[in-house]
């Protein structure tokens, strides 16, 4: 099994929207862009929010595996995949990667 690499690339915030609809949430996500974690197997990485985890799992799973190619040849790398996570108007964007 391979170990694949989960890189932080753009995480957006909308305090417009978070006045309008949310309550005050304390350290709703601290993860920063650039972030880079690696997962082994069916491991949670420390310091990946578990609700970002249970979305991306069955993608990591499946590169760690040897699956390619999961949009159908829209991303340039066939082992890779994105995945975006929302934290109420916070989304972040990862990058899952084979690492070699």
């Amino acid at each position: 099994m391979k170990k694949v690499r989960i890189t932080v690339v753009r995480k957006a915030c909308y305090p417009d929207l978070m006045e309008k609809y949310e309550n005050p949430i304390e350290h709703a996500c601290d993860i920063e862009e650039g972030t880079v974690f690696i997962a082994n197997g069916w491991q949670r990485p420390e310091g990946l929010c578990e609700s970002a985890w249970e979305t991306m799992s069955p993608f990591v799973m499946g590169l760690a595996h040897g699956a390619e190619n999961f949009y159908d040849g829209w991303m340039k790398n066939p082992r890779s995949a994105m995945i975006s996570c929302n934290d109420g108007f916070r989304p972040v964007s990862f990058l899952l990667e084979v690492v070699d």
